[in-house]
């Protein structure tokens, strides 16, 4: 879809990234380094929660930058950069879901063990736990507790954990997320609000007597 003139003026002037990936359209190298370094640790602490493993997040990061150099020479500021490179990153996992069948096993997920892993975990722990307005009600040691957050978050439907990860997590508005996941504001609302429901039920036993949510794909 080709882009308005004044469309593109308006990210040009508001969005530095956006300058910066108009000079990547024009093959400059540094631009596009500048680019990975800021984005690079983000993409991957989303993917780990996005993508079908977490241990693919690193692979899922290098080839949504890999589609970005590619897409180069046809990019047209539309959008936030951020915006262009987790609509990337969205395809880029679910494809990566689909190829690996959907499988949404616990043993599939890995308990991170430092680094940034170790922050990636604690963010989406966060994250679920406030999306579903819960607090544990005893204390629990951060990685125990890291990883049965992720289990839930995991067990949510595709789009389900999209919308929820890009709004809790990149702070992005109803309608950032509708154009990156390619649907109605009225539809990633409906989304949020049942990721919600579900974090909150399957979360509550653990939150209330430390029992391990149960797994298994809940409805989109």
């Amino acid at each position: 879809m080709s882009v308005s003139e004044s469309t593109a003026l308006r990210y040009r002037q508001s969005d530095p990234d956006v300058r910066l990936m108009l000079r990547v359209k024009n093959d400059d190298a540094a631009a596009y380094e500048e680019l990975l370094r800021k984005y690079h640790p983000r993409l991957v602490r989303l993917l780990r929660a996005m993508g079908p493993r977490a241990d693919m997040a690193e692979d899922l990061a290098q080839e949504t930058f890999m589609r970005v150099w590619r897409a180069r020479e046809r990019y047209e500021p539309g959008a936030k950069f951020s915006t262009w490179l987790f609509t990337i990153a969205a395809n880029v996992a679910r494809n990566a879901t689909r190829s690996q069948g959907r499988r949404q096993e616990v043993n599939e997920v890995d308990a991170p063990t430092g680094g940034d892993g170790s922050q990636a975990v604690g963010i989406v722990t966060a994250t679920a736990l406030e999306a579903s307005g819960l607090m544990p009600s005893r204390v629990v040691e951060g990685v125990e507790r890291g990883d049965i957050v992720l289990h839930a978050v995991k067990t949510l439907g595709e789009r389900q954990r999209t919308a929820l990860m890009l709004s809790r997590f990149e702070n992005l508005s109803y309608a950032e997320i509708a154009e990156t996941m390619g649907l109605t504001t009225k539809a990633v609302k409906s989304l949020l609000s049942r990721a919600r429901v579900n974090l909150r039920e399957l979360l509550q036993p653990y939150i209330e007597a430390g029992t391990v949510p149960k797994t298994g794909d809940e409805n989109e």
